[in-house]
Parts: structure tokens; sequence; C-alpha cells
């Protein structure tokens, strides 16, 4: 999975399409991300100490990194990302811009 933690990102399919947030928790295992703001439901809570009252809570789900496309920071469009090699080391690019994202 190319997209890191950090990353700005905007949606470019399903209910939440066009909107743009940053991921804030990958999981590669399922090949999904979390991003700010984005595909939000509602989570019903039971009373706990923690939270004495409970009640439905918004919380932001999951979606698939398919899903979604990294911003080029140079223009802020999305892109693909490529992975080239740079004097040793992997490194992220933007192949609409041919610049290295990390």
């Amino acid at each position: 999975m190319l997209i890191k933690t950090g990353d700005k990102v905007r949606v470019i399919s399903g209910k939440d399409k066009g909107k743009e947030g940053t991921v804030t928790k990958t999981i590669a295992s399922n090949d999904r991300v979390v991003v700010e703001g984005v595909n939000i439901v509602k989570k019903h809570q039971k009373a706990s100490q923690t939270n004495p009252q409970g009640g439905i809570n918004d919380v932001e789900a999951p979606i698939h990194v398919s899903n979604v496309m990294i911003i080029d920071p140079s223009n802020n469009e999305p892109t693909k990302i490529g992975i080239r090699e740079d004097n040793g080391k992997k490194v992220r690019f933007s192949k609409k811009t041919n610049t290295a994202l990390d």
C-alpha cells in the first residue's frame, strides 16, 4: 500500500466522492484507510464507566484504499503514485508531475 498516515487524499468513489482529508490510520492487512471527516457512521455505545451516558456517536469508518487518490502538493490535484530509487532509497513520486512526495 503506497498511501501512508498523514497523506492528504481525495475520495474518488462512494458516498463521499470529492471530499478531501488527511489519512489518520492505515490498515494494511485489509487494504483500508481511515480519512479525517470521511465515511462518518453512527456507532451505538453502551454505557460504561468511562462513558456513563452511552448514546450514539459519530465515528470515522475505514474505506478501501482504491477509493482514494493522493493529492500532489505542487498542483493540488489527485495523482497516481510510483516508486523509484534515489541514492539507494525508495521514494514515492507523483506520476503527474514526476516530483518526489517524501
